[in-house]
């Protein structure tokens, strides 16, 4: 995006160093590296990233109204309900797609949020080793209102630990070992002095949870939540498993609630410019004359699982629940970064914290995803290069 950052980098790229920095970014965790790492930063002027930066503030002022949790009510389906909901979500996510108006000028679009954490250790890690091999200049920086790596990183203790002991807090997850993400997991654990627990390991006393840590059964008194509960409801064979729906005396950082709150479900409650028009399906009394324009999502689901780009009427009138699925207008994808073989597409994810007492979340950290595939996700950009996970390096 910064035309002449990005000559110099590809310039100077060659295969050796690249291989030189994925060694670098594989031994943070050798074997645990699942995704494919991307051969170049994203560099982003600082107009892009302040429109990315005031629509965020116009949706965290919806987030934080008096009456979202009114609105958000629905959002939550029925089964997952965890009770000791807080009044805010310790993390939030907002992606936004680098994406080209009618003008043919680059602007942000927002694809997704979540009130759900991220790779926030392991992107601390990758921002570092990133800045290194792309030989970044002064003057730009990964990190947001004026946090560095050490500020960073002591906030995301502060908000996770806090004055509990390591051994009475757990990163939960189901099954961590084979999830894409772990890398993040054993970056948790080598950061904070946590552990990681699967869910079929907890084990439920009286209105306690507990786990077994090296023979000792120890209490959990706070849950870092990784566990998604519409991954959860696709696993089989899972036996006789802790329900967390039952009032545990633990604390939630962030509460799962929050994970359906801020989500595909808030959008159709944002107006803002670089938010792409999004309907309830349900409440369309007309379907738009241009559908060809616009993509179906279903309101439960996660990493772009369900999603109808090519949507037709047909389509709509298979779906018996509308009420779980929101119509959104397409954006289109800037073909931005230059690569040798062919451009590639980009996304920036923004990290929000948003510690107690704070009145609302603050911007710290990105990641950055590039694609050359219809949607961004390693999934979908198969036998590609200069494509997957990436850090974005805003100019100060």
């Amino acid at each position: 995006m910064q035309k002449e950052l990005r000559r110099q980098f590809n310039q100077s790229f060659s295969i050796t160093k690249y291989e030189a920095y994925l060694q670098q970014v594989q031994a943070l965790q050798p074997g645990a590296l699942d995704f494919r790492i991307a051969e170049t930063p994203v560099f982003v002027p600082k107009a892009f990233t302040q429109k990315m930066l005031d629509a965020c503030e116009e949706i965290i002022d919806v987030i934080t109204h008096p009456g979202f949790d009114t609105l958000t009510q629905r959002a939550i389906p029925k089964n997952v309900q965890v009770p000791g909901e807080k009044s805010w979500s310790e993390f939030v996510v907002f992606d936004f797609g680098v994406c080209e108006n009618t003008a043919g000028e680059l602007e942000p679009q927002l694809i997704e949020m979540q009130g759900f954490p991220t790779l926030f250790a392991f992107q601390a890690f990758h921002s570092a080793i990133t800045k290194e091999y792309a030989s970044l200049p002064e003057g730009y920086s990964a990190y947001l209102n004026g946090y560095n790596e050490d500020t960073y990183l002591q906030l995301l203790k502060e908000i996770i630990v806090g004055d509990l002991p390591p051994e009475n807090i757990i990163l939960l997850e189901i099954f961590p070992e084979k999830q894409k993400t772990r890398i993040d997991f054993y970056s948790t654990e080598k950061l904070l002095g946590i552990k990681t627990v699967c869910l079929t390991q907890l084990i439920g006393k009286e209105d306690k949870l507990f786990y077994q840590n090296e023979g000792s059964l120890v209490e959990i008194k706070r849950i870092y939540n990784r566990l998604i509960f519409d991954d959860l409801q696709q696993q089989k064979d899972l036996g006789n498993i802790v329900d967390l729906t039952q009032p545990w005396l633990v604390e939630w950082v962030p509460h799962p609630n929050w994970f359906y709150r801020i989500s595909k479900y808030t959008l159709p409650l944002i107006h803002n410019a670089y938010v792409p028009a999004t309907y309830y399906l349900n409440e369309i009394k007309q379907l738009p004359a241009d559908l060809e324009n616009y993509v179906l999502k279903p309101l439960f689901s996660f990493a772009g699982m369900g999603v109808l780009i090519d949507v037709t009427a047909a389509d709509i009138e298979k779906i018996t629940d509308p009420q779980n699925w929101i119509l959104q207008r397409k954006v289109k994808y800037a073909d931005v970064i230059e690569t040798p073989d062919g451009p590639a597409k980009a996304e920036i994810r923004l990290f929000y914290f948003w510690k107690k007492g704070w009145a609302r979340p603050q911007a710290v950290h990105n990641l950055a995803r590039l694609s050359k595939g219809k949607m961004i996700g390693t999934r979908y950009n198969k036998d590609k290069t200069w494509v997957g996970g990436s850090v974005a390096f805003f100019e100060q």
